[in-house]
């Protein structure tokens, strides 16, 4: 008999094969990260992600982060680069360097996409949230990028030159209603002025960290980057996999 189907909850781990990896900036900073991928196939595409404002508890185990790392492998056959910034420190370690206001960080997107683009990995995608889509708008508009998936985007650090870049690429919103920073009606206008062709798409209900929303926002990544894969997702798993713990470390 197989195994009984269980609920996929925040803490549930499903099968990939994880390893733990190394990305080498250009000015010489080491950085903690992980990727996961399929098992059994090769991955049908790739999403990286940029994590939270580390100096208010952003890090490559935010909640949204280490959900789509642990489940989106199994699941969609997608493969999960997750990482800690400069001067970020999680449960896997801390990386090299001090937190630069978004400028430094250039180097980390930088060899975050050169890891991936050295790997072979297929139709590359960031996904940035919260200070993560800054970077992603800011540093991440490189040819072997398919486009950016953007949740709560608060548009701190970028300006419009930055938003402009993307006309291009496939650029998709995820906007809390009830977000602090950049509510729906307001993103709207801010990326239909420099990305007419940005998808806004409201989340009813949800604040700025999307506490509660972490399923319909895993399937936005889904439908958006590799849109053949049906959802909403599976939210039950029959097979292997296991119940884990993180521990929140604080930058």
């Amino acid at each position: 008999m197989g195994d009984a189907a269980v609920r996929i909850s925040a803490n549930t781990v499903l099968p990939a094969r994880r390893e733990d990896v190394t990305l080498v900036t250009a000015d010489g900073l080491r950085l903690v990260g992980e990727l996961a991928s399929p098992v059994e196939r090769p991955a049908r595409a790739t999403v990286v992600l940029l994590h939270p404002l580390p100096t208010h508890g952003g890090m490559m185990d935010s909640h949204l982060c280490r959900k789509a790392a642990w489940r989106l492998p199994a699941l969609a056959d997608i493969a999960v680069l997750r990482f800690n910034t400069r001067g970020t420190v999680s449960e896997a370690g801390r990386s090299e360097g001090s937190f630069d206001n978004a400028v430094g960080e250039r180097f980390d997107v930088a060899a975050a996409l050169a890891f991936v683009a050295d790997r072979g990995l297929p139709d590359v995608w960031l996904v940035g949230w919260s200070f993560g889509t800054d970077l992603a708008l800011m540093h991440g508009c490189d040819p072997c990028v398919v486009g950016a998936i953007l949740i709560s985007p608060p548009l701190r650090w970028s300006r419009s030159e930055h938003l402009a870049r993307w006309v291009d690429k496939r650029v998709v919103c995820l906007v809390p209603e009830f977000d602090d920073f950049l509510p729906p009606t307001e993103a709207r206008r801010r990326f239909g002025a420099d990305i007419p062709t940005a998808d806004v798409i409201d989340f009813p209900g949800a604040g700025h960290l999307m506490v509660g929303q972490s399923d319909e926002v895993l399937d936005a990544i889904v439908s958006t980057a590799l849109p053949e894969v049906p959802t909403p997702l599976p939210r039950t798993w029959s097979g292997p996999c296991e119940q884990r713990q993180v521990t929140i470390v604080a930058s």
